[in-house]
């Protein structure tokens, strides 16, 4: 097969060919027909996660066509379309037993602990537990939009935030996850302030239905401030879709009393532990929530809003790409906002 690999951290990855993957017991191999490039793909590149080994593959946003079952897999066949969360649990854990699959105790992640979708075939294990079937009539850009960026959001938006209509949200990062909570938090009938240094993701979170943007590179020192003016006292609920010390920080400090805070974006280590103002999480009794992504078995929801209209991912896909083009688009991430999302077709011809 042809894939994306690289071989150093933060070195130019190449186009090679590899050995095509095969289906491990329990699992499936599936043909790549489209996967996102994520920023958590960036850091992967970067050598922010502890569990790649090199050379690798990464990709982990991925829709496509089941090409081989493996032995003990009882739901999944040839041909079938298919789409995946990023975290793909073992089915066995006490997280798992619980219904919490996106925390699972051993759980695995294309594109980090093992090779990813930037690529024309990919192994996934556990496909029972895993595996969530593309509606007819939804595009493959569309559906690996979703397995990280759109799922993670919409759990860290209707899940975790337990958002509601009329209440204040505030998204700090218009990246696909910040774009995606715009939309989400939109459609549940909230109102929502978007904040970026990116003028083209602002347009973009407001044409998604945003009621006021805020430039952050006017506030360095973090947005909290004029999204407290905005909003007439703080935002009920708050997320950090970039993942940066400032970020997190400011989403914390925008809040309104008793309001929540939920962390989405990455904190990589070389960056340190943000600081936190704790003292106003005690006198105004905030809430610090984590999202990590979304289990399998919660789709069905969210797939019922994306086929009925009032979700619409297929918004956020503003380039498609091919596999040649991928490692210059990993590359920008570190330096380039991004606006929308961008999709790698592996068959597409760059």
């Amino acid at each position: 097969m042809r894939a994306v690999v690289f071989e150093e951290f933060g070195q130019e990855a190449r186009v090679r060919d590899l050995p095509d993957p095969a289906p491990p017991a329990g699992g499936v191999v599936v043909r790549v027909e489209a996967t996102g490039l994520c920023r958590s793909d960036w850091h992967g590149w970067m050598g922010h996660d502890p569990d790649i080994v090199l050379p690798h593959v990464p990709g982990h946003e991925l829709a496509g066509v089941v090409e081989g079952v493996g032995s003990g897999v009882r739901s999944w066949r040839v041909g079938d379309r298919v789409t995946v969360p990023f975290v793909c649990s073992c089915g066995r854990c006490a997280a798992c037993a619980s219904g919490a699959q996106q925390v699972c105790e051993r759980q695995t992640q294309p594109g980090f602990t093992h090779w990813g979708s930037f690529a024309e075939y990919v192994a996934l294990e556990e496909a029972d537990v895993n595996l969530v079937r593309v509606p007819e009539g939804m595009s493959s850009a569309t559906a690996a939009a979703l397995g990280c960026r759109f799922a993670t959001a919409f759990r860290a938006v209707v899940g975790q935030g337990r958002v509601a209509a009329g209440q204040w949200v505030a998204v700090h990062g218009c990246g696909g996850v910040g774009l995606s909570a715009v939309m989400i938090a939109v459609a549940c009938g909230a109102r929502v302030v978007a904040v970026d240094v990116s003028p083209q993701a602002l347009d973009l979170a407001r044409a998604f239905g945003a009621a006021a943007c805020v430039d952050a590179s006017e506030h360095p020192g973090g947005a909290d401030e004029a999204v407290r003016e905005v909003t007439g006292g703080g935002a009920h609920l708050s997320l950090d879709a970039l993942g940066s010390p400032v970020t997190c920080a400011a989403s914390v400090r925008s809040l309104r009393r008793q309001g929540r805070h939920v962390q989405v974006g990455l904190l990589p280590s070389a960056a340190g532990d943000p600081v936190v103002p704790m003292a106003r999480v005690i006198a105004w009794e905030l809430e610090i929530l984590g999202s990590h992504g979304m289990a399998a078995h919660d789709y069905p929801t969210m797939m019922d809003m994306v086929g009925a209209g009032t979700l619409r991912p297929d918004r956020l896909v503003t380039s498609l790409i091919g596999l040649d083009a991928a490692p210059a688009a990993l590359a920008a991430m570190g330096t380039t906002p991004g606006a929308g999302v961008t999709v790698i077709e592996p068959a597409k011809e760059s």
